[in-house]
């Protein structure tokens, strides 16, 4: 072959690296034969689907020959209901990442520059590399978000500033009154996406629903999910809430039928049961107390999280910690992408597991 396919791709797609998942338990019991591990890696929720949801996916099997509802007019309708907005502000994704890879693609260019913190959701530097654009990334303040950083970082060119709140992996969370001094201090025409993946499991008064500010801030995006605290992450359906004409550019470059009819459905009901909802929060806030607890009786560092999980500092590189744990059967996350290399994000699961992989980290570390 005379052509180098390779250099037929862009040239920031040419310098990009695949965004590398969780290990799934399948990979794991092909590469070690082990037939009993548990999953603590991709922040998932433990008590499985609610079972309204899992009812209503049976009862819809046999209209799968049907396209999906392209403008997912009931979720929508749902979502209006619950955050208090005009069903026009909505724009569904497949997952929240799809949605933030359409903010990206629809308002910036080669010609513009994107902010984001040091620590802050891989997906926003790849986005950023995969358009062209400039990164400026800013250097985090104690593992989270320096707001001051990220203001003075905004340049003319600037067209997107990505915040992420709840911060996956490090858990750190932002408050109501520096966000709202942000956001009256960015220039109108760059646009604030705030990333709200674990909006629901922050029990803080002082934590914003940065929705209502919308209005006020029409260049806001809030971006949230389903795959978290409504268990859905096998489906992909996440969305974003913005001013309407924002939206409808979003949904002049949302691909026809991104959503498909059972993740639309899933999310749909998963809206009108709030027991499980509330149930996967309390277990969720129980888990976090434990695995917290034992890591200071053990003395192993990590930093406070507001999220459905925990970043553990072991002290060293983590890499042959991480291999330890998957040759115990514990599948948890490294981040040395994240220019994190001594810490492990764990996901919070039930009290069982979060007992598991305290054992399991405590044989490997020799304690």
């Amino acid at each position: 072959m005379s052509c180098d396919l390779f250099q037929l791709a862009t040239q920031g797609v040419q310098g990009l690296q695949p965004y590398q998942p969780g290990k799934p338990l399948e990979e794991l019991e092909r590469e070690y034969g082990i037939k009993d591990a548990i999953k603590l890696a991709s922040n998932e929720n433990p008590l499985g689907i609610s079972p309204k949801v899992a009812t209503a996916l049976q009862e819809a099997l046999p209209q799968l020959n049907f396209y999906p509802d392209g403008n997912g007019f009931r979720l929508k309708q749902g979502l209006a209901e619950k955050d208090g907005v005009s069903p026009n502000m909505i724009t569904l994704g497949n997952g929240s990442n799809d949605v933030l890879e359409l903010i990206a693609r629809a308002f910036a260019t080669s010609a513009h520059s994107i902010v984001f913190s040091q620590h802050a959701f891989a997906v926003y530097p790849i986005v950023t590399q995969a358009i062209g654009a400039t990164a400026i990334k800013t250097p985090a303040l104690n593992w989270g978000h320096d707001l001051n950083a990220m203001l003075a970082a905004i340049r003319e060119d600037t067209r997107i500033v990505f915040i992420a709140n709840p911060n996956n992996p490090t858990g750190t969370c932002l408050d109501k009154t520096e966000l709202k001094a942000f956001l009256a201090a960015v220039p109108d025409n760059a646009l604030v996406v705030m990333d709200e993946a674990y909006f629901e499991f922050v029990d803080d008064p002082n934590y914003p629903n940065s929705i209502e500010w919308i209005n006020e801030h029409p260049n806001l995006i809030v971006c949230r999910t389903f795959s978290k605290a409504y268990g859905l992450a096998g489906l992909r359906v996440g969305y974003s809430v913005s001013h309407p004409d924002v939206s409808n550019i979003l949904n002049r470059v949302r691909q026809p039928f991104n959503v498909n009819s059972l993740a639309l459905l899933a999310a749909e009901v998963a809206l009108t049961d709030k027991d499980f909802l509330q149930r996967s929060i309390a277990v969720n806030k129980e888990g976090l107390t434990q695995v917290s607890a034992q890591l200071e009786a053990l003395g192993i560092g990590y930093i406070p999280s507001v999220g459905n999980f925990i970043a553990v500092d072991v002290g060293q590189p983590a890499a042959p910690i991480y291999e330890g744990l998957l040759r115990k059967g514990v599948i948890v996350r490294p981040v040395a992408a994240y220019e994190m290399p001594n810490h492990l994000r764990v996901s919070i699961g039930l009290s069982h597991e979060n007992a598991r992989f305290i054992e399991a980290l405590k044989q490997v570390l020799g304690r």
